[in-house]
């Protein structure tokens, strides 16, 4: 495996034998660093949008939505999913960094599609401490695009609500689907 480079195709060089992946992250840091050069950015995206979405590795957001570096807020968890945390990072990029806009993305083939609250407690049983947090599992991704959009319109803490959209990126095409309120 090789760690793509920030203006460009995977990098040639070979990771140290035995190195660990976190290792190879390193070596491709330094690399990057060797000729990185500070773009003089604010920490405020220049678009005023945060783009909420899936972990999902498949997934190249920047790439999909065809964002270049310092347009958007990128917030990425399990399932692309409105938690609370979510809303924290939403309300300090809306309130200390100026964003007024919020795209939600969830993804065809969704893992959390497949797991249940179950793991949870399965989770419980191996560590003996049951966690705090739900696992926020669904079966009908439209219908939890929805949720997402609803928590985000109703929550307190975020000053602009009024331009939340949610989509469906398909993996296998590359495509985003736009979910509406029924």
């Amino acid at each position: 495996m090789s760690i793509p480079a920030a203006d460009g195709p995977a990098a040639t060089s070979a990771p140290t034998a035995g190195a660990s992946i976190t290792d190879r992250l390193v070596e491709a840091n330094a690399r990057y660093a060797a000729a990185f050069h500070d773009p003089g950015m604010d920490a405020r995206p220049v678009l005023q949008v945060a783009v909420v979405a899936c972990m999902d590795a498949r997934i190249d957001l920047h790439r999909a939505l065809g964002l270049e570096l310092g347009d958007c807020h990128t917030i990425r968890n399990a399932g692309g999913v409105v938690t609370d945390d979510t809303i924290r990072s939403l309300a300090i990029s809306q309130r200390a960094l100026g964003t007024r806009s919020v795209v939600l993305i969830h993804h065809t083939g969704c893992g959390m599609q497949s797991i249940t609250e179950d793991f949870r407690t399965e989770l419980e049983a191996e560590v003996g401490q049951r966690p705090t947090w739900a696992v926020e599992s669904f079966t009908d991704i439209d219908q939890d695009v929805r949720q997402s959009m609803a928590r985000v319109r109703t929550s307190p803490f975020l000053a602009h609500t009024d331009d939340v959209r949610g989509f469906v990126f398909d993996v296998h095409t590359g495509s985003l689907r736009e979910i509406t309120n029924k």
